[in-house]
């Protein structure tokens, strides 16, 4: 099995992104994108299933993980600033040299498409576990408040939405949807939460929280670049998820031609427990599609 070495490199936007990588360097490369709260850490037991055959590359996107912002640098925390450091990060590491594929899970598939947006014909394939594109997606139990402060702009609107920043919630999002919460490993819930529990994260968490309504205005954008590229879209859900739901998966087949479905007996962090699946689906998806030929 390969190792998996931990990094940080210091990007053109002056950002110091860490990040996990294993695989052969010459390897065709997949990008693995985590969504909140969570970071690269999320990829501990995939990384090194995938790279018995690919060079794999997780990096911690502004605001999570162990990535650092220096506060000289005034970053603007939204969904655009975020791509754009994901766009610096991959030309740091010229991992644009050839096309690549991306694995894309709740914030991560903003990021991710955006960037793919930005960049036509640098991704030859996408994965997406509840990694969502889709009004039909987003859960109205989950999302209504967060729906009502995009509408109203006002403080107490976004103050409402803070219980979400707190361990429950955390654990909640880990455990619910999965079909036996104890098997879940009790560290990934509590470092993401420690992490999101240092001095100013918080804020940081509710502008991105604020900042999400751009990324629905952006679905259309996202669906006509799935429609228009022809990049092949494996979908992985966790049927269980009450964030991410499964219509947001079925609404894939209206814009991708070369798509395939799986579901998973999980929640929204879907890959905790299921790495030996997912890889095994990459796999048979990334041959059968011939994405690295």
């Amino acid at each position: 099995m390969s190792t998996t070495t931990q990094s940080t490199i210091t990007v053109d936007d002056g950002i110091s992104v860490f990040y996990r990588a294993s695989g052969p360097p010459t390897a065709p490369t997949v990008l693995l994108l985590h969504g909140f709260p969570s970071s690269s850490h999320m990829f501990r037991h995939l990384i090194p299933l995938l790279a018995t055959r690919y060079r794999v590359i997780a990096p911690d996107l502004p605001g999570y993980g162990f990535t650092v912002v220096p506060a000289s640098r005034t970053y603007s925390y939204t969904f655009a600033s975020l791509a754009g450091t994901l766009s610096a990060f991959v030309s740091a590491l010229h991992l644009d040299a050839q096309p690549l594929a991306l694995y894309i899970f709740d914030y991560g598939a903003p990021v991710g498409l955006r960037f793919a947006l930005s960049h036509p014909g640098a991704v030859s394939a996408i994965v997406s576990q509840n990694g969502n594109a889709y009004v039909e997606g987003l859960a109205p139990g989950f999302w209504g408040g967060l729906q009502k402060w995009w509408a109203s702009g006002k403080k107490e609107d976004g103050d409402a939405v803070r219980f979400v920043l707190e361990m429950p919630l955390t654990r909640w999002q880990y455990e619910n949807g999965a079909p036996d919460p104890s098997k879940i490993p009790p560290e990934a819930p509590h470092l993401d939460q420690a992490l999101m529990d240092r001095e100013g994260n918080k804020e940081v968490q509710l502008a991105l929280f604020y900042d999400y309504r751009t990324n629905v205005d952006m679905y259309p954008q996202f669906q006509e670049y799935l429609r228009e590229s022809g990049v092949p879209v494996l979908t992985a859900w966790g049927k269980g998820d009450e964030c991410f739901i499964p219509p947001g998966a079925e609404a894939f087949k209206r814009d991708v031609k070369k798509l395939e479905t799986k579901w998973l007996d999980a929640g929204h962090f879907a890959l905790e427990t299921n790495e030996a699946q997912m890889a095994e689906w990459m796999f048979e998806f990334f041959d059968k599609y011939e994405v690295f030929k």
